[in-house]
């Protein structure tokens, strides 16, 4: 009974671990990996925790490695997945070796054929690459893009239905401000030749982590779908550029005009209209409040 209270225990406490490293904010993995490696005060439970953990937010939050050659950099997906630790980067047509845990490129290699697409498909993926490529460089100061084929990338020519997905990526961390934030936006095209279509979903997911003297987190996503017509290669990416580019910064839009109205709105439900002191809250001038030093003065706690 003994021996099975301790081996729940220690699977409890591996699943605790990983929940606390995929629930990072962005860019803090490493930070809250430390802490718990620290707290855990068990490599066993860790190393079980981190290797489990890792990939998955790795893939999840789009991270970005640089090659070992600095030739460029790989985004970490799940749509570019080749092996646990290979992912394909189709622009310099290169096999990144990726060690998860320390989120570095150890290794690259040459994409064999079998795992290109044909040639039919990349001139349809390297039109649209080419077009992101230039609205990523004029709407995100950090921004990394890319595009993949998930389905036919065997296709040799007009008659079948692919797919294609765009993602792009934009952190800016800056833990000395005590604030980090992420852009991360997924395109599903599917290209239906045979109602000479294309399907456009996206899926649209911003975090920002503010935390001095306090833990204030943002996690806001947004999922939108629009259609265009079937044509040429560069005609396709154009159209596509133009929709991607329309609904992201319609979305940014609305996330401005809902923040720059919280104090009118949402924090003033947050309490009562009147409180117990019978005075009106004066949201007009809320700088001259304090909480942190009113709690301090009331436990005559000095910094």
């Amino acid at each position: 009974m003994a021996e099975e209270d301790c081996e729940l225990n220690e699977k409890r406490k591996r699943e605790i671990a990983k929940w606390f490293l995929l629930n990072s904010p962005a860019g803090e993995i490493q930070y809250i990996a430390k802490d718990l490696r620290s707290v855990l005060n068990d490599e066993k439970a860790y190393n079980e925790a981190a290797l489990e953990a890792f990939p998955l937010y790795n893939k999840s939050h789009f991270i970005c490695l640089e090659l070992p050659d600095r030739s460029g950099e790989v985004l970490v997906t799940s749509y570019n997945e080749l092996d646990e630790n290979e992912f394909l980067d189709p622009r310099t047509a290169q096999v990144a070796i990726v060690d998860h845990v320390k989120q570095v490129c150890t290794d690259m290699r040459p994409t064999a054929d079998e795992e290109l697409s044909s040639p039919y498909i990349e001139e349809f993926r390297c039109a649209l690459d080419a077009e992101i490529l230039k609205y990523v460089a004029e709407a995100y100061p950090k921004g990394i893009c890319s595009v993949y084929c998930v389905k036919g990338k065997d296709v040799e020519g007009p008659g079948s239905n692919f797919e294609l997905v765009v993602v792009i990526s934009a952190v800016r961390n800056s833990p000395q401000n005590f604030c980090n934030g992420s852009w991360r936006s997924l395109w599903n095209i599917e290209f239906k030749e045979d109602v000479q279509m294309l399907e456009v979903r996206g899926e649209l997911q911003v975090g920002a982590h503010y935390f001095e003297e306090g833990n204030v987190q943002l996690d806001a996503k947004h999922e939108c779908k629009d259609a265009t017509i079937f044509q040429a290669p560069d005609d396709c990416a154009i159209s596509i550029a133009n929709i991607i580019r329309h609904h992201e910064a319609q979305y940014l839009e609305s996330l401005e005009a809902s923040y720059s109205n919280l104090p009118d709105t949402t924090f003033k439900d947050l309490r009562r209209k009147l409180p117990v002191t019978r005075t009106l809250f004066p949201w007009h001038n809320t700088l001259q409040f304090s909480l942190t030093r009113d709690i301090q003065k009331e436990l005559g706690i000095d910094k």
